[in-house]
């Protein structure tokens, strides 16, 4: 899974689990309402800074919208052991 995949999915899943519509994120954080749409949609890539106004508004790490899923990593370290 792509990083701009991972951002988008975890993004969306915490800006729901959060209570905030695409709109309030978007107020808070000084961008467009599209923008959010189109990073939950892959469309766009956010700079590092937008990334780290997100998860200051969401109130988690920068790291926690790059993260894969747990289970994604171990598909991709069991997809690395096969490989050597």
């Amino acid at each position: 899974m792509s990083i701009r995949k991972i951002f988008a999915s975890n993004l969306r899943k915490t800006r729901q689990a959060r209570g905030l519509s695409q709109e309030d994120l978007a107020f808070k954080a000084g961008i467009h309402r599209t923008y959010v749409s189109s990073l939950e949609r892959c469309q766009y890539s956010a700079s590092i800074d937008t990334i780290e106004t997100i998860a200051h508004i969401l109130e988690v790490e920068v790291a926690d919208l790059l993260r894969a899923p747990a289970k994604q990593h171990k598909a991709e370290a069991d997809d690395v052991g096969s490989k050597s």
